[in-house]
């Protein structure tokens, strides 16, 4: 009798797990269907975490170098901005550039054609600072060169603005911060 009623129990456990809820969770979520707005789809649904990427905002398009030439950096080059700056430098171009912005670091040593010397120094592949507004070392970040590549689809506008305050600010004319960033 104990073997019968342990087989109906397994045969009838089977059909029964189908009624417990798991079985629906993924057929039955809030989910946002392609071209449909969140915000409009679900009422109520959670908001965004913090610092997602909103859907509306201004894009900054640069087309050609001569049109970035011409572009005003919007950002002040406080020290919160240079701060951020020296963040998404140490991750973007540390690689290329180095900490101390000489063009020595670990991929940039490697390439056949060395980086820039971001430094205002003397030296071959070095640049004069004057000769090149900040709108030109954003549209070089956001188009690439020979051999740097495009940062425009990493970094946002506000971003490679950042990077441009902190190349402006602490590794040109300023020795002592310059060894400071290579220390770091």
């Amino acid at each position: 009798m104990k073997k019968l009623s342990l087989a109906i129990a397994l045969l009838i456990a089977p059909s029964l797990a189908q009624a417990w809820p798991w079985s629906q969770d993924m057929a039955n979520q809030v989910s946002v269907k392609p071209q449909e707005s969140p915000d409009s789809a679900h009422p109520g649904m959670t908001p965004f975490p913090k610092r997602s990427l909103p859907v509306a905002g201004t894009t900054v398009i640069v087309k050609d170098a001569d049109a970035a030439r011409k572009m005003v950096n919007p950002m002040l080059a406080d020290e919160a901005s240079v701060a951020r700056g020296k963040r998404l430098y140490g991750i973007y171009c540390t690689p290329c550039h180095g900490k101390s912005g000489t063009g020595d670091g670990l991929v940039g040593e490697k390439l056949v054609m060395k980086p820039w010397n971001l430094t205002n120094s003397n030296e071959m592949h070095s640049w004069n600072p004057a000769e090149y507004p900040d709108g030109y070392i954003f549209g070089y970040v956001s188009l690439g060169g020979a051999v740097m590549p495009s940062y425009a689809n990493d970094l946002t506008a506000t971003e490679r603005w950042h990077v441009v305050n902190y190349i402006r600010k602490v590794l040109q004319n300023n020795p002592a911060q310059q060894a400071a960033a290579q220390a770091n």
